[in-house]
């Protein structure tokens, strides 16, 4: 089968060439999946995504009138795709369910080590041979509490991660996770998650109930000097509410790999324009802030796992075989529901 990836990176480039070989015929594009490149797939059947596609019901239409029947999203997520418009449309799609929890969790911590620790600032004074400390005092995370909102697979290996440092653990879900618990996790009500944690890292999906889950009040129920860190979804947190509060000089540190309106941004070279997305160039400003664009899936074992679980869900398409990684199923599939 003839497939087209959109958003392919450089690195993950060969990759995927390697993954796909003898198996199916694949084209990489570096351009995104939007409304102005969609016509890009007319004539093939499958097409594969990235996170940042905008695959909103008149992309999906474009697609379709194209000829495509399959899209395979290189991403656990799926917030960015219309699913009522593909199934309207007879678009099969399938998803990755999982793959490496480590490679994200081990960024969430990356994170909180960088803001804890002044690690930007530093590296940047010392390029200067400026080599004061000045600024630059951190605190230790030993006997401190760690909040994790959301215990599946990676919020699971942050926790293990946190219980290695020696920290408290306290944890909300919608059901405990055995294996936190087995480690001293305490599950309490979000509220009582907020105030209490020193570092406070988000791992549940974007959904409509957990859309802007850390808002005003969140916010500000939480401490002075607390650490936090979003690798998950940037729809999670209210971001001009985290502005009001990072303006009043609040939190040791922020750490944000996700972004609310990073669709149109992440990924991509914006040095040479001028900044119109007025919050994030606010947010930028912070010494406490540090921003990434979305990279903490980024590994050669994750990205290995995400593309072989695409070959493999491209390949079930073809045969006609169905399975977890399928969030549309084909037209007429009587096991759908």
């Amino acid at each position: 089968m003839e497939v087209l990836a959109f958003g392919v990176q450089t690195d993950e480039k060969p990759l995927m060439e390697a993954a796909f070989a003898g198996r199916h015929d694949l084209r990489c594009l570096d351009v995104f999946l939007t409304g102005d490149t969609a016509p890009l797939a007319a004539g093939y059947e499958a097409v594969s995504t990235s996170v940042n596609a905008d695959l909103d019901a008149r992309v999906l239409h474009a697609l379709a009138a194209g000829g495509t029947r399959m899209i395979a999203q290189r991403s656990t997520g799926f917030n960015n795709i219309d699913l009522t418009a593909a199934q309207q449309l007879g678009l099969t799609v399938a998803r990755v369910s999982s793959y490496s929890p480590y490679s994200v969790a081990e960024f969430a911590w990356a994170l909180a080590m960088a803001v804890n620790r002044r690690l930007v600032r530093a590296a940047i004074r010392t390029r200067d041979f400026d080599f004061r400390l000045d600024g630059l005092l951190g605190h230790d995370l030993h006997g401190r509490t760690a909040g994790v909102v959301g215990t599946g697979r990676i919020g699971e290996a942050f926790t293990r991660i946190a219980h290695g440092y020696g920290m408290e653990l306290l944890g909300w879900d919608v059901a405990p996770n055995p294996a936190c618990v087995a480690l001293g996790m305490r599950y309490v009500e979000k509220e009582e998650l907020f105030a209490a944690s020193d570092v406070l890292s988000l791992h549940v999906p974007l959904v409509p109930e957990t859309r802007h889950l850390v808002d005003a009040a969140a916010l500000k129920a939480m401490k002075d000097d607390a650490i936090l860190v979003n690798s998950s979804r940037g729809g999670l947190i209210d971001t001009d509410a985290l502005v009001t509060e990072l303006r009043a000089g609040r939190f040791t540190g922020v750490g944000l790999d996700v972004y609310e309106a990073e669709a149109g941004l992440f990924y991509l070279d914006k040095s040479l324009e001028p900044v119109t997305d007025d919050t994030l160039a606010r947010l930028m400003t912070f010494p406490n802030v540090v921003v990434t664009s979305h990279q903490a899936y980024y590994t050669v074992d994750a990205v290995t796992e995400i593309i072989a679980t695409t070959v493999r869900n491209i390949t079930d398409y073809e045969a006609d075989r169905r399975s977890e990684n399928v969030l549309v199923p084909p037209p007429g599939d009587l096991t759908a529901g």
